[in-house]
């Protein structure tokens, strides 16, 4: 049975070839090319909370997006149960919100958002860095980058992955500031236009946030199951990380006047942390999360011509507030501890140093010690070669360092710059 939620507009590639004869359907095939790339891989090895590889138990950028692929998943099965607006024939399709959910982070770089943050810095003279537009520069450059398209994915696959619709030279001239986050690179505008149909945004849709909450429903399930994994599984491993304590949660909640008292959720948080019943309490709360969301029609600039945008994912309002409650607490205890931001410090120094040789050496082109010490491989370094602006050879050197794990950023570094490290053996990756 055909699946009519979708139509020709949201199935198709913009290389304009079709999947005829594929027992898989459009969006399967997404799927499976993502599954299937190296950025998916190195995921494993990415900062989600603490620094991968520092144990084994905590969740990584890998585990994070298979998680929020499940809650993705499962969101639209339980939309499914609203036949007011979905039914048989007539569905938000989960194999496409699940390439979107496994997409979402393909490209954050190492080192979690202080590495992101370290990049944008470094490449503010050359169009900046954003994870969700680094994504974006994957599935339709990077990745299979011997085809012009890229991974040439569907319309409602890269319209799903697009959290953000304002460039970075739009936000500069708004703001007149450099765009500290949530932005696309200015030459992703035509991927942009092509996403929304070649239609421009009303007047009212001003960049930024406004323009931000333009976003077809598999990409609002998406927002929403993120948020979910992150308020409430990261928040189990700060438990078992020791950083969330009965103590400092008590401490916190004081502080900011919330309360704990039986009942509330930060009560219901410190009985399972003194019970040591933490991952019963994430698995309840995301079961809650999942059945707190319901479909409402919308009429927007692209509701006549995809049924992608003639819904609008609406959260109960308790729920969303518990979500942000959790998000703060982990933010202001976890994310902001001097033990976290010392391994940031440590993460950005690294990448810091290998940007400013990698800078000097292919961006500005010059030599080093008197020396063209070669130090990139060949196939990065011809490509770097290939392309004339500063502009876009900075980006190129950046998508190096955005590709890059913890791991293999830290092995690069000290290759480079601890004498006592490194031989003429070592396998250079």
């Amino acid at each position: 049975m055909q699946n009519r939620f979708y139509q020709a507009f949201d199935v198709e590639r913009a290389s304009g070839k079709r999947s005829e004869g594929d027992f898989r359907s459009p969006f399967q095939i997404d799927r499976d090319r993502v599954l299937h790339t190296p950025a998916f891989r190195r995921l494993q090895s990415k900062t989600q909370v603490f620094w991968s590889g520092e144990y084994d138990f905590y969740r990584t950028r890998l585990t994070h997006s298979l998680e929020v692929a499940q809650i993705g998943k499962s969101i639209c099965q339980w939309l499914r149960h609203d036949r007011d607006c979905l039914g048989d024939d007539f569905f938000i399709d989960p194999d496409l919100v699940e390439a979107v959910c496994l997409s979402h982070d393909l490209g954050h770089p190492p080192f979690g958002h202080a590495g992101e943050r370290s990049l944008n810095h470094f490449m503010s003279d050359y169009g900046g860095f954003e994870g969700n537009a680094q994504t974006l520069r994957l599935l339709t450059e990077r990745i299979f980058s011997q085809s012009r398209t890229g991974m040439d994915p569907t319309r409602a696959f890269l319209d799903g992955v697009l959290k953000y619709k304002s460039l970075w030279s739009e936000l500069k001239s708004v703001t007149g500031k450099v765009p500290k986050n949530h932005f696309l690179y200015d030459p992703q505008e035509p991927l942009l236009n092509w996403s929304l149909g070649g239609n421009d945004f009303p007047a009212e849709l001003s960049p930024g946030q406004e323009r931000d909450g333009f976003k077809s429903i598999e990409c609002q399930i998406m927002d929403w199951a993120d948020d979910t994994a992150y308020s409430l599984n990261d928040l189990a491993d700060a438990v078992r990380a020791g950083f969330l304590t009965v103590e400092r949660v008590e401490r916190w909640a004081e502080k900011m006047g919330h309360a704990i008292g039986e009942g509330s959720s930060l009560g219901e948080l410190l009985q399972a942390i003194r019970r040591q019943r933490i991952e019963p309490f994430v698995g309840k709360r995301i079961g809650r999360y999942i059945r707190a969301t319901r479909l409402e029609r919308a009429t927007n600039l692209l509701s006549g011509m995809s049924h992608r945008y003639a819904f609008d994912l609406w959260i109960d309002a308790e729920v969303r507030a518990e979500s942000e409650l959790f998000k703060s607490l982990a933010y202001e205890v976890v994310f902001l501890s001097p033990q976290l931001k010392q391994l940031e410090h440590k993460g950005s120094f690294m990448l810091r140093r290998l940007w400013e040789v990698l800078e000097k050496r292919y961006v500005q082109g010059g030599r080093i010690d008197g020396q063209d010490f070669a130090l990139l491989s060949e196939e990065d370094a011809s490509e770097i070669g290939m392309v004339e602006t500063p502009e876009r050879k900075a980006r190129l050197v950046c998508d190096f360092l955005a590709g890059m794990t913890d791991g293999y950023a830290t092995r690069t570094f000290r290759r480079l710059f601890e004498p006592g490290f490194g031989s003429i053996g070592d396998l250079v990756g």
